[in-house]
């Protein structure tokens, strides 16, 4: 794995934040973005490329943990692909290795990509390039080899991501805002002393002061409803009142440990949430983009809202251009 010195974007901490608790298991299961027309798109996509008897080499840009990567190994033997994975996140970087030993896995910014341009048959990225701006399209179109193609999903501003994104970043702020886990952990350390013996006045005091935060927490649920942040909220609500009804039976120091590092997991997913709906585009902006690629050479081939048969909204700009041989 290689790194290298980059201006770090205001969002870096939050994602590495979150990949390093992925890797380390996290509390609750808080991950991005997904849906099963991502997959498609990059099934479709993969499949239709031509396999040739050299090494065919392929960049994804802003990789995370390897999810386009998957699609590549389906399609491509070890033996025809030649893989490079790119992020500002070292602990995605490290994981995607871990995952994939024989991926080449480097530590940078999408803006100064280490790697000489029209070097790669193959450009891909999934919701990752957009984070760095309109520059970063013009960086990645530089990497394409003549002959060779760019294929990305992008955030889209009116799209049900985005839309999914913002209702989670809202419900985990008004979450956060109304204290709920640390008024929890308040009351399980009166709690688990009361259990030990001790007088149970604070113990009582401090479940009455969570209280409130309960009723908060089934409104914010009501509101955006029960599965939004992909259901933690809900698993949160469930496990606290299952955890308060036979505190006695439970490890006081792994619950509070279990809180405490939910808590700062929260942090680091309204983060995510946050830079992936500033970074969503609007159709000016996705315009913006293709001028952008076709300035560097590229000859556009589909730019159009990503759709699925049973819904309204779209899912993501489907961008794919190549650069003429």
């Amino acid at each position: 794995m290689n790194d290298t010195n980059s201006d770090p974007v205001p969002v870096t901490r939050s994602w590495n934040q979150y990949w390093r608790g992925t890797k380390d298991g996290p509390s609750l299961a808080i991950g991005g973005a997904n849906h099963p027309r991502l997959d498609q798109f990059w099934q479709a996509f993969f499949s239709g490329l031509r396999t040739e008897s050299r090494p065919t080499r392929i960049v994804d840009i802003a990789s995370g943990d390897g999810a386009v990567v998957d699609f590549v190994f389906e399609v491509f033997s070890g033996e025809t692909a030649d893989v490079t994975c790119i992020d500002i996140s070292q602990h995605a970087i490290e994981m995607l290795v871990k995952q994939f030993p024989t991926v080449n896995g480097i530590v940078a910014n999408a803006l100064r990509i280490p790697l000489e341009s029209n070097s790669f048959d193959i450009v891909v990225s999934q919701f990752g390039v957009e984070y760095a701006g309109v520059a970063a399209f013009s960086e990645a179109a530089r990497l394409v080899a003549p002959g060779g193609q760019l294929a990305s999903l992008v955030h889209h501003r009116s799209g049900a991501i985005y839309r999914e994104c913002t209702a989670s970043l809202d419900a985990v702020e008004k979450l956060k805002a109304c204290k709920f886990i640390s008024l929890s952990i308040g009351m399980f350390e009166a709690g688990f002393a009361a259990c030990r013996g001790t007088d149970p006045g604070p113990y009582n005091m401090a479940a009455e002061n969570l209280l409130p935060a309960y009723r908060e927490l089934e409104r914010i649920m009501q509101l955006y409803g029960m599965h939004v942040a992909g259901d933690t909220l809900l698993r949160l609500y469930q496990d606290v009142d299952k955890i308060h009804q036979s505190m006695e039976h439970y490890d006081a120091a792994e619950i509070l440990q279990w809180l405490a590092r939910l808590d700062s997991e929260l942090d680091a997913y309204a983060g995510m949430m946050g830079s992936m709906r500033d970074a969503a585009l609007s159709e000016a902006q996705f315009l913006a983009v293709c001028d952008a690629l076709k300035s560097a050479g590229l000859r556009l081939q589909q730019t159009l809202p990503l759709l699925c048969d049973d819904q309204e909204l779209p899912v993501a700009w489907a961008l794919i251009a190549n650069r003429p041989p």
